[in-house]
């Protein structure tokens, strides 16, 4: 326990978790009934369950995001993922089909998606940044056009489980995201995997000279986001069960990527943080709530985030913290 509890004080998302534990505190003393959770008709209900059922699309991204990031990547591009994703999933929906069959193509399509980022990053030479911003353009464009420019309405109770379900008074989003967690983590860190991304974000020369193919981890990390990205789509598709081509999934890519680095995963590669990640998104969805409780507009939530983001980064810095003990020290030199 000691060690598990000295792990997480040297890991590099602890501030992290002290600004999350920080707003759970402000909101049990200042939002009204924050804490209270309640039982009906054998499900939980309250503003704690709700901040992690809304998390669920963010830890489905920051999850793909992370291993992308790792190898010193960005996807920008799963917003729009998401928007063909729930696009294709609708049009299936409407038509009553299994839900498999309502599941299994849009996933397939996402997959599809990330393998065309992965091949113009790790096989065509691209920048991540611009690569991915050609299927961020595009890519809605694409689930407008499979919309007809319309918002497409169903009504498919079995496809509407993945958000409106509970499993153990808990919604089946969480237990779909820890699913998804939990196997991302088995694969890198009680296999080579791991390694082999970190290796590729630290040094991808050096990695293919020990025989590690660069290309090949690449475009492995870049269709895995692109499953997760589906799977958000999925999920965002059935809260409104309907798609709507022009907003879902908007500026997703973003939380994502803020997730990622709250998380302290860096933009340069290397090393990451699964587990960070999820603090990230926490941190994310439980800011947009105390914001919104405090009858802030919605548009000013994007300042505030962008504010507790530089704050949050400056403090898991490591040269700025010492920067400001330096100045605490000659403060007190010169008193």
């Amino acid at each position: 326990m000691k060690k598990f509890a000295l792990n997480i004080i040297r890991s590099p998302y602890f501030w992290s978790l002290v600004f999350l534990a920080a707003l759970f505190a402000f909101n049990l003393a200042f939002t009204e009934r924050f804490g209270v959770v309640e039982v009906k008709d054998g499900r939980l209900y309250g503003n704690i369950i709700d901040i992690l059922r809304r998390s669920v699309p963010t830890m489905l991204l920051g999850t793909g995001m992370t291993l992308v990031i790792a190898t010193g990547g960005i996807d920008l591009s799963v917003g729009a993922i998401i928007a063909v994703a729930g696009a294709i999933a609708a049009l299936l929906a409407r038509g009553n089909f299994h839900f498999m069959i309502i599941v299994l193509p849009p996933l397939l399509a996402a997959a599809v998606a990330g393998c065309w980022n992965g091949f113009l990053v790790a096989k065509a030479g691209i920048q991540p940044f611009v690569a991915t911003l050609i299927l961020m353009v595009s890519g809605r464009g694409v689930a407008q056009l499979l919309c007809g420019g319309q918002i497409i309405k169903f009504s498919h109770p079995a496809f509407e489980y993945l958000s409106a379900g509970y499993v153990f008074g808990l919604p089946f989003g969480l237990y779909l995201s820890a699913g998804v967690l939990l196997s991302v983590w088995l694969l890198t860190r009680r296999t080579a995997l791991g390694l082999f991304i970190e290796s590729v974000g630290i040094n991808p020369v050096a990695s293919r000279h020990v025989g590690i193919s660069a290309s090949r981890i690449k475009l492995l990390v870049y269709v895995f986001s692109g499953i997760c990205a589906g799977m958000a789509g999925l999920v965002l598709t059935t809260e409104i069960r309907g798609a709507d081509a022009n907003n879902v999934g908007l500026n997703l890519e973003l939380d994502a990527v803020l997730a990622t680095v709250l998380g302290g995963t860096s933009m340069t590669g290397g090393k990451f943080y699964l587990a960070g990640s999820v603090v990230g998104a926490l941190i994310i969805q439980t800011l947009t709530t105390t914001i919104l409780a405090r009858g802030v507009a919605r548009p000013a939530t994007l300042v505030v985030k962008a504010f507790v983001v530089i704050l949050i980064s400056l403090i898991q810095s490591p040269s700025f913290r010492a920067q400001v003990l330096r100045m605490g020290k000659a403060g007190e030199a010169r008193a």
